[in-house]
């Protein structure tokens, strides 16, 4: 892939992309990412690219069902086989939505404003989790009464429209109605989105069977790992969780409570299994779609293709100005340096040409810093598959430097010494180091054992470096300097108050910094809301005149 990037007047960067592909001709190759399957009959319904497409249940060619700009996921076959409910974003909006299953306009079906769009660990409002065993209604997830983002509840509508009607669960995610439609396993929770893995806490989806005459709920699941998407099929309820370390399908027999796990995948999760309430069911496994026949436990891929027009093939203007992620001038004040999109751009205040330093389109640049004399920009890359610190020349004739090197954790702000000899910078795990440019050598300053390092700054000469962590049984973060001379590092404030974000006044002779000293019977930053804060100053003239 390659990529070119220039910005307009005002900065925002247009970026050119052209992507290198090549066709293959007279096989049609097995398309991935294929999401939120469904299956009926001899048919399957799944998300691709934002779209709804359907398939043979044996594979093959997809044919397209929607093509809105919009997202339009969580397909559902009625109980015939004849329509299809979804979730889709239409009109700015995330309701639910039902297409005659062979295409056709989308009817809506819900219009109570949705929480949507959100953030990606949310997932989706008004998400359609199936039908009604007669066909005439559709239940959905919703969180139009819930007053937090992870509270949600289950709701029905008909399939020709009129209000929703809560189910009786009072808070409910996933679920699925049994064979005489009495009783709904469900779970109370609603993380399906979530990105942890393995997470066995407190919020971790928990399934039950309820008891929709009686209102009687029965816990059916142990231990804390997740049990989520559940599906019932004849006396057996079928759930996927993650309690072996990989989410793989497991077997719930109502009659004699055992569970039993059904698949073992080890190396990719089984994601969003579905049923057709029969004896099937369809999940996603590596971006592909496989089917488990119940009556034998035996899951069988199918491979389909998804016709692909080039469109996102062709080379086109991408603007890149909603996608800035850092901004600073150079020493002097001539140029702009910017990170967008993964590459790093300079920019002239007046006159001369944008430059993009890196084209690096299969790399996140990041944390861009230029030298005190203007001639090099650092930054943070994961162009060799870890995050490293790389120097690069500011006009871009040369291809940038890698400085260090055997990085496992994610790196942070590079910090530039006022000589330029050394540049600071830390990283996730809580270390801090510094780098000596001229034989690359490393130096670890801190480790912390609460949190990252992050407000790491040089004083004026780039004799000593000043920064703040916590290794208190309080929590309290304490100001320290790290002379480069002999290693050591100097604590500079007491456990006593929480002392945070130093700067140097601009001779060196001051050190400054954030405390909270302030003792009042108010709200504190535990409660996340902003804590009496005091400007403190730390005098260290004796460290400059050193």
């Amino acid at each position: 892939m390659l990529k070119r990037s220039i910005f307009n007047r005002t900065f925002g960067p247009i970026v050119f992309i052209a992507l290198l592909f090549c066709v293959s001709s007279g096989v049609s190759a097995q398309t991935k990412l294929l999401r939120f399957p469904d299956i009926s009959g001899d048919r399957v319904v799944f998300t691709y690219g934002g779209d709804l497409w359907t398939a043979s249940a044996s594979g093959g060619a997809a044919i397209r069902l929607t093509s809105h700009p919009g997202m339009e996921v969580f397909g559902k076959f009625s109980p015939d086989g004849k329509w299809i409910a979804f979730t889709g974003q239409y009109d700015g909006d995330e309701q639910v939505y039902v297409v005659p299953a062979g295409g056709g306009v989308p009817r809506q079906l819900t219009f109570y404003p949705a929480k949507g769009p959100l953030a990606p660990r949310w997932g989706w409002d008004n998400q359609v989790y199936g039908w009604s065993a007669d066909g005439r209604r559709i239940y959905f997830k919703s969180q139009r009464d819930s007053w937090a983002l992870p509270i949600a509840r289950l709701y029905s509508v008909s399939i020709e429209g009129g209000p929703a009607e809560p189910l009786p669960m009072p808070e409910a995610g996933s679920g699925d109605f049994s064979p005489d439609s009495n009783r709904i396993v469900y779970s109370p929770q609603s993380r399906d989105f979530r990105p942890e893995k393995r997470y066995g806490g407190g919020q971790a989806n928990a399934l039950y069977i309820f008891d929709l005459k009686t209102y009687e709920a029965k816990r059916i699941t142990e231990g804390p790992r997740a049990t989520r998407d559940p599906v019932w099929v004849g006396n057996t309820i079928y759930f996927n969780s993650d309690r072996d370390g990989h989410f793989n399908l497991y077997s719930y027999d109502i009659s004699s409570g055992k569970t039993t796990q059904v698949t073992n995948n080890k190396t990719w999760d089984v994601r969003w299994p579905s049923s057709d309430n029969e004896g099937r069911i369809i999940y996603e496994l590596n971006g592909e779609l496989q089917i488990l026949d119940t009556n034998s436990q035996r899951s069988t891929p199918i491979s389909i293709n998804v016709p692909n027009e080039g469109l996102s093939s062709r080379p086109s203007r991408v603007s890149a100005a909603g996608n800035i992620e850092s901004v600073n001038l150079s020493p002097k004040g001539e140029r702009a340096l910017f990170s967008a999109r993964g590459d790093i751009f300079t920019a002239p205040i007046e006159k001369g040409p944008t430059r993009n330093l890196t084209h690096s389109s299969g790399a996140h640049d990041k944390w861009p810093s230029w030298s005190p004399d203007g001639s090099r920009i650092a930054f943070i890359s994961d162009m060799s598959g870890e995050e490293e610190l790389y120097i690069i020349q500011q006009d871009g004739l040369k291809p940038a430097e890698q400085i260090t090197r055997g990085g496992s954790a994610m790196r942070y702000q590079p910090e530039w010494s006022p000589d330029g000899k050394r540049i600071a910078f830390s990283d996730k795990d809580g270390k801090l180091y510094v780098v000596t440019l001229a034989d690359k050598r490393i130096v670890e300053i801190a480790d912390a054992p609460h949190g990252q390092i992050r407000d790491y700054v040089w004083s004026p000469r780039g004799n000593f470096l000043a920064f703040s962590y916590d290794d208190n049984p309080n929590r309290n973060s304490a100001v320290r300097i790290w002379n480069p001379v002999d290693g050591r590092v100097t604590k500079v404030t007491d456990d006593m108050f929480n002392a945070y974000n130093p700067t140097w006044d601009p001779q060196g002779a001051y050190l400054y910094f954030l405390a909270d000293r302030e003792f009042q019977p108010q709200i504190s930053q535990v409660e996340f809301t902003t804590p009496p804060i005091a400007l403190r100053m730390f005098t260290r003239s004796p460290c400059e005149r050193t």
